[in-house]
C-alpha cells in the first residue's frame, strides 16, 4: 500500500511537472510569435517633421532634464504627404528671397537628414531607463519522472530580475537626453547652413539677372553709336573703321551674353537643387534691386549675439552636460547591482523549503579599473569644455571679420553711386555728343561707353556682395542682422559648467 502511494505521488508529481512545461512551452511560443515589432513603410515619406517639443536644460542640473516625445513615422508621413505637388512659386512674377528660404528648409534633405537623427536620438531615453527584461529559470531531473523511480519528481521554476544600483538608470536617460538636445541644436545649425546657402544662390541669380539686362542696354546702345557711325560713313564724315569697330564690340556683346546664359542655367539649377526639384525647372525673376541699410547693429553686441545664440554652440554645451553625466555614472559603478530571483523548487524534499527567494550581487572589487573609467570620462567633459571655448572664440572672431567685410561691402556701393556712376554718365555723356560734333573718334565713344558698363556692372556686383557678407554674418550671428526673416528656434541651454 505505501508503495503504491509512493508510485502515485510520484505520478502526481511528474504530471505537474508535464503541465507545468506544457504552458511553459505554449508562453515561450505565444511570446516568440507576439515579439518583434511592423516595420513602418517608409518609401514614400518626403520630409520628417520636427519632434513636438525641444528638449532644455534647466539651471544646469542634470536631473532635471525631462523626457523629448518624438513624432512617429505615421504622423510623419500624414504632415508630409504632397510637400512636391506644388510649385510654391507658381504664377508669381517675382522671386521673394524669405519664401524661398522657408521652401528650402520644407523640402531640402539635409535638413530632413538632421531631423531625423534628432528623432532617432530622442528614442534612446527609454531603452537606456529601461531594467532589463526578466529571466526564467527552470531546471528539470528527467529521470525522477520514471513512475518507478524511487525518488520524488525533481524540478525548479522560477524568475529573476536585475536591478541596478539607485540613480544609475536616470544618469543614463539625463545622458542619452542631452545628446538628443544637442541633435536638436544641430537641426537649427543645419537651418542656419541652408538659409545661407539659399541666400547666396539667390543673389548669384540676381546678379546674373542684372548683367544680362546690362549687357542688353549697353548693346542696345551700341546698335545706336554704329547707326550714327554709318550715317557719318555714308556722309563721308568718319572712315568705314568706326563702322568696323562698332560690329567687332556688338560681336563681343553677343558672346557675353552667351556666357550669361550659361551662368543663368547654373543659377536655375543651383536653386533648385536646394529646393529638391529637378535642376531645370523654371523659376520666377528675381527683384529689381536689392536695399543696402545704412546702419548695421554694433560688432560687440553682435559677437555676444552670437555666442547666445549659434545652435552650434548650444549644442556643444549640451554634449559638455551629456559628458557630466557621463562621469556621475562612472562614479555609481563602484557600488554594486542587484539580481532579485524567486523560485519554486521541488528539488528539495521538505515542501517549507521548496517555495524560494533570493539576491545576487556583483562586487565591485576592480578598483583601478573603475577610477581609470572616472578619469576617462573626466578627461572627455575636459575635452568639450575646451571646444566650446575654442568654438566660443571662433564665432567671436567670424562675426568680426564678416562684419568688417560687410562693412566695406556698404562703403563700396556709396562710393558707387555717390561718385564713380555719376562720372561714368557724364564722360558718356560728352563723348557720345563730341562724336557727333566731330570733335570726338569713335575709339573715345566706345571706351566711354565700355567704362560704363564695366563699372555698372562692378556697382551691381558691389550690391550683390554687400548681401552674401552680409548672409555671412547672420550666418555668424544665428540672426538675420539686415531685417530680412531667418527663423531658428533654438533652446537656451546653460553655460556649460565646469568640471572640478
Amino acid at each position: 500500500m505505501t508503495k503504491l502511494r509512493e508510485s502515485g505521488l510520484r505520478t502526481s508529481a511528474l504530471k505537474a511537472a508535464m503541465w507545468i512545461s506544457r504552458v511553459l512551452s505554449v508562453g515561450i511560443v505565444l511570446t516568440v510569435a507576439s515579439a518583434g515589432c511592423r516595420t513602418p513603410n517608409v518609401g514614400h515619406v518626403s520630409n520628417v517633421p520636427a519632434p513636438r517639443e525641444r528638449i532644455e536644460g534647466k539651471g544646469g542640473h542634470i536631473e532635471n532634464v525631462p523626457h523629448v516625445l518624438p513624432v512617429s513615422f505615421e504622423e510623419s508621413s500624414e504632415r508630409t504627404i504632397g510637400i512636391d505637388a506644388d510649385d510654391p512659386f507658381a504664377g508669381r512674377d517675382e522671386l521673394p528671397l524669405d519664401e524661398l528660404v522657408a521652401a528650402v528648409k520644407a523640402r531640402n534633405p539635409s535638413l530632413q537628414a538632421a531631423l531625423a537623427a534628432w528623432n532617432a536620438a530622442a528614442n534612446k531615453y527609454p531603452q537606456v531607463i529601461a531594467l532589463d527584461d526578466p529571466m526564467f529559470q527552470s531546471m528539470y531531473a528527467p529521470a525522477t519522472w520514471n513512475a518507478a523511480s524511487n525518488v520524488q519528481g525533481s524540478y525548479y521554476f522560477g524568475v529573476a530580475q536585475k536591478i541596478p544600483w539607485s540613480g544609475k538608470r536616470a544618469l543614463r536617460g539625463n545622458q542619452a537626453n542631452w545628446e538628443a538636445t544637442a541633435a536638436s541644436f544641430d537641426v537649427g545649425e543645419a537651418q542656419l547652413r541652408l538659409t545661407e546657402a539659399a541666400r547666396m544662390a539667390f543673389f548669384d541669380y540676381y546678379l546674373n539677372q542684372r548683367e544680362r539686362e546690362l549687357n542688353a542696354s549697353s548693346r542696345e546702345a551700341l546698335s545706336r553709336f554704329r547707326d550714327v557711325a554709318r550715317a557719318k560713313y555714308e556722309a563721308n564724315q568718319v572712315s568705314q573703321q568706326d563702322v568696323l569697330q562698332a560690329d567687332v564690340e556688338l560681336a563681343q556683346f553677343e558672346q557675353r551674353q552667351i556666357e550669361l546664359t550659361q551662368e543663368q542655367i547654373v543659377a536655375v539649377a543651383r536653386i533648385n537643387t536646394l529646393l529638391h526639384r529637378s535642376p531645370d525647372h523654371s523659376l520666377p525673376a528675381p527683384p529689381q534691386r536689392l536695399p543696402v541699410v545704412e546702419n548695421l547693429p554694433p560688432v560687440d553686441e553682435l559677437r555676444e549675439r552670437a555666442v547666445g545664440q549659434r545652435p552650434e554652440l548650444h549644442a556643444l554645451a549640451a554634449r559638455v552636460q551629456s559628458e557630466q553625466s557621463a562621469v556621475a555614472l562612472a562614479c555609481k559603478e563602484f557600488y554594486p547591482d542587484f539580481e532579485l530571483m524567486g523560485r519554486y523548487d521541488r528539488f528539495w524534499t521538505d515542501a517549507v523549503q521548496q517555495p524560494q527567494v533570493g539576491l545576487n550581487m556583483n562586487v565591485p572589487l576592480n578598483q583601478s579599473k573603475r577610477h581609470a573609467a572616472v578619469q576617462e570620462a573626466l578627461w572627455k567633459v575636459h575635452k568639450m569644455q575646451a571646444d566650446y571655448d575654442q568654438a566660443a572664440d571662433t564665432i567671436r572672431g567670424e562675426v568680426q571679420s564678416a562684419y568688417a567685410r560687410v562693412e566695406g561691402s556698404r562703403r563700396k556701393v556709396e562710393v558707387f553711386n555717390s561718385k564713380i556712376l555719376p562720372a561714368a554718365r557724364d564722360n558718356l555723356s560728352a563723348a557720345q555728343s563730341g562724336y557727333e560734333a566731330g570733335t570726338v573718334d569713335f575709339l573715345r565713344l566706345i571706351e566711354a561707353q565700355r567704362q560704363l558698363l564695366d563699372l555698372r556692372e562692378k556697382s551691381q556686383m558691389a550690391i550683390t556682395d554687400f548681401h552674401r557678407r552680409a548672409a555671412e554674418l547672420s550666418r555668424a550671428v544665428g540672426q538675420d542682422v539686415i531685417g530680412q526673416v531667418l527663423p531658428v528656434t533654438a533652446a537656451e541651454p546653460p553655460e556649460p559648467a565646469r568640471a572640478e
